[in-house]
C-alpha cells in the first residue's frame, strides 16, 4: 500500500458559486484537485476528504444540515473513501486524521483544498510538525480578498503570500501539472 495520502480540506458548496462564502478561483483550484484526486486514486494512493461543519445552525457557512456543507460533486468521495468532519481550521485538531494516517502508515501528506490563508495554513502546518512530509498543490487551492485596517488585500496576493510561508518552513510547494508528471 502507498505510504501516501491525499487529504482534500474543504471544497464543499458554501465556497462555489452561489455559495454563502465564495472563493475566488475556486472552480479552477477544484478541477485541479479532481486531477490530483485522480491521479491519486490510479496511483493506489489512499484520499481523505475532510468536511468542515461548524456546530451553531447561525454560522455564516457550513452550518449544518445545510447544502453548503456537501462536498462539492467535482471531488465528490468515491465509495470507500474517508470522509473526517472537523470543527476547525486544522484538519487534525479534535479529529482522528492523525489516527487514520498513522493506522495506514503514511508518511507523505499532500494537501489541497480551501482557505489558503486558514485551513490549508492551519492543516499544512499540522502535518508537518507532526512529522510528515508535507506537499501542498498550491493550484489546487483557493480563497479570498482579505481586508485590514480598512487595506483589501487581493485572493492573488493572500495565496502567494501563505504559499511562500508554506514552502520556507512547513511544506514543499508544487503545481498541479508538475505533482502529476513526477
Amino acid at each position: 500500500m502507498s505510504k501516501r495520502a491525499i487529504v482534500v480540506v474543504d471544497l464543499q458548496n458554501d465556497y462555489f458559486p452561489g455559495g454563502k462564502y465564495e472563493l475566488v478561483g475556486i472552480d479552477k483550484a477544484a478541477a485541479n484537485a479532481a486531477r490530483v484526486i485522480e491521479a491519486a486514486r490510479k496511483k493506489g494512493d489512499r484520499v481523505i476528504h475532510v468536511q468542515h461543519i461548524f456546530p451553531s445552525p447561525d454560522a455564516p457557512f457550513f452550518a449544518p444540515d445545510s447544502d453548503g456543507i456537501a462536498i462539492n460533486p467535482v471531488v465528490a468521495p468515491h465509495e470507500g473513501e474517508t470522509v473526517v468532519v472537523k470543527n476547525y481550521p486544522n484538519s487534525f485538531l479534535k479529529t482522528d486524521l492523525k489516527d487514520i494516517l498513522d493506522a495506514d502508515g503514511v508518511s507523505d501528506v499532500v494537501v489541497v483544498g480551501a482557505m489558503s490563508h486558514m485551513c490549508i495554513d492551519a492543516t499544512t502546518r499540522a502535518a508537518s510538525d507532526f512529522g510528515y512530509k508535507t506537499t501542498v498543490i498550491q493550484d489546487a487551492c483557493a480563497t479570498r480578498d482579505l481586508e485590514h485596517e480598512g487595506v483589501t488585500v487581493p485572493a492573488a496576493s493572500v495565496h502567494a503570500a501563505m504559499m511562500s510561508a508554506l514552502g520556507f518552513a512547513y511544506a514543499t510547494i508544487t503545481d498541479t501539472d508538475a505533482y502529476i508528471a513526477r
